[in-house]
C-alpha cells in the first residue's frame, strides 16, 4: 500500500464526497502529512503507532493531540471500508487519555459595553471624513453582529446579502459541513446599525453579493477582522487580547448565565452534538463559585 496515494484518494473523498468545508480537509492534510512523515515509511503496527502517540502528547497540547488521532483514526477507518486494509491498525492501540477541559475565553461584559460605547462614539467624531465614519460604521456593524449571532468569523465573512433579511431579522447561516441554520437579531439598535450599514455600501455589497465588505468592495476577511478588533481593543485600553471567536464565547456564556435552554444555544450555535456546547456550563459552574466565594454573606462572618 502505497500511503501518499492512499491519502490522497481520501482527502479528495473527505472534498467532494463527503463536501467537508476547506478548512478541515486543510486541517486533515497537515495531520495525515505530518503522519506520514514521522512514519517515515515503517510498518504500520502497534509498535509504531505508539511511538507517534507518544511524540503527539509530548509535543502538543491534549485538544490538539486529539485531532490529530482522529484524523488518523478516520483515515484508516476509510481504508478499512475501502478494503485497501484487511484489519485497522489502530484496533490495537489505545487512545484514550484524560483530556484537560479548556474552558473558553470571554469578553467582560464591561469590556463589551466600551468597545461599542467607543464605535458608536467614533462616529459622531466631526474631524474625520466621510470615509473614515464610513469604515467605522461597517466595523460597528461587524462587532454588533458578532455579538449578537455568536457567529463563527468565518460564517460573518461568508455571509451573502441574498441570506440577509433585514426586514424580519433573520439570518440564513450556510455552516460548517454545508448545514443550515437560521439566526433572529432580537435587539433593535442592531437591527437600525445594520439597515443604515447595508444602505451606506449598497453599492459595494450589491457588486460582490457579500453583505460584509472591505474598503475596496471585496468580501471582508478574518484576518481584517482580527486587526479591526485589535485595533478598538487598543484604543479602549483592554487589558486582555480581544479576538473574533471571543465574541461567540461570550455570547454563549452570557446567554448560559441568563438560564436560556442549552438546546437553544446549542441551535444557534450550530454544534451537531451537545456536547460541544456543554463546554459553557464549565464556565458558568466558575461563575458560580467566584460569586459564592467572595459575595457570600458567611465569607464575611468572623466566628470564633
Amino acid at each position: 500500500m502505497l500511503l501518499r496515494e492512499e491519502i490522497d484518494k481520501y482527502l479528495h473523498y473527505c472534498k467532494f464526497q463527503k463536501e467537508l468545508d476547506e478548512k478541515t480537509v486543510r486541517a486533515y492534510k497537515t495531520d495525515l502529512g505530518q503522519f506520514m512523515t514521522l512514519l517515515g515509511g515503517k510498518e504500520l503496527d502497534k509498535e509504531n503507532l505508539n511511538s507517534y502517540l507518544v511524540y503527539l502528547h509530548r509535543v502538543y497540547k491534549q485538544k490538539t493531540v486529539k485531532r490529530k488521532i482522529a484524523s488518523v483514526k478516520a483515515l484508516f477507518h476509510y481504508l478499512e471500508e475501502e478494503e485497501v486494509l484487511e484489519i485497522n491498525p489502530f484496533r490495537k492501540v489505545k487512545t484514550k487519555f484524560k483530556e484537560e477541559i479548556a474552558l473558553p475565553k470571554i469578553i467582560p461584559r464591561d469590556i463589551i459595553e466600551q468597545l461599542l460605547d467607543h464605535l458608536y462614539k467614533k462616529r459622531t467624531v466631526k474631524e474625520y471624513s466621510e470615509w473614515q465614519k464610513k469604515i467605522i460604521l461597517r466595523d460597528t456593524a461587524i462587532v454588533e453582529t458578532l455579538f449578537s449571532t455568536g457567529l463563527r468569523i468565518s460564517e460573518l465573512c461568508h455571509l451573502q446579502n441574498r441570506y440577509v433579511d433585514l426586514k424580519n431579522g433573520v439570518l440564513c447561516i450556510q455552516g460548517k459541513g454545508g448545514k443550515e441554520r437560521y439566526l433572529q437579531i432580537g435587539n433593535s439598535d442592531v437591527l437600525s446599525i445594520l439597515n443604515v450599514y447595508k444602505k451606506c455600501f449598497e453599492k459595494e455589497i450589491r457588486e460582490h453579493g457579500y453583505f460584509f465588505v472591505n474598503r475596496y468592495g471585496d468580501p471582508f476577511s478574518e484576518q481584517s477582522a482580527r486587526r479591526m478588533i485589535h485595533k478598538y481593543a487598543e484604543e479602549i485600553h483592554a487589558d486582555i487580547n480581544i479576538t473574533p471567536h471571543m465574541f461567540r464565547h461570550s455570547f454563549a456564556t452570557y446567554l448560559m448565565e441568563e438560564d436560556v435552554n442549552i438546546r437553544y444555544i446549542q441551535k444557534m450555535l450550530g454544534h451537531s452534538s451537545i456536547t460541544t456546547t456543554q463546554i459553557y456550563t464549565y464556565v458558568t459552574t466558575q461563575k458560580e463559585k467566584e460569586i459564592l466565594q467572595t459575595k457570600h454573606p458567611r465569607n464575611k462572618m468572623d466566628i470564633g
